[in-house]
């Protein structure tokens, strides 16, 4: 899929999500405090993150995100090898005066 399609096919699960839960996009706009508009913008994948989210929460659906995202658990072998390289701060490469 492409990056497009991707993003399409997120606003058509969240509209999904929203249809089985009997609910209009005026009610979910009024109880995440967005706009209609925005909602509507959700379900068409063209959204900030943010805005996902506060619709995921009133559709009771943040769940969905374990899916999405799961965490990543570091085994605690692999976090002591890790310990003391850890970086404080990215650098790019230093020019030296001449």
């Amino acid at each position: 899929m492409t990056d497009k399609a991707i993003i399409k096919e997120i606003g058509r699960r969240l509209k999904s999500i929203r249809l089985r839960k009997n609910m209009t996009q005026k009610e979910v706009a009024e109880a995440t405090g967005l706009s209609l508009n925005a909602v509507q913008t959700a379900e068409r994948g063209a959204s900030k993150m943010m805005t996902y989210v506060k619709i995921l929460r009133v559709l009771n659906a943040l769940d969905s995100l374990d899916n999405f995202l799961p965490e990543v658990n570091i085994s605690p072998l692999a976090l002591a090898k890790m310990a003391g390289k850890k970086r404080k701060r990215a650098s790019g490469t230093r020019v030296k005066d001449a």
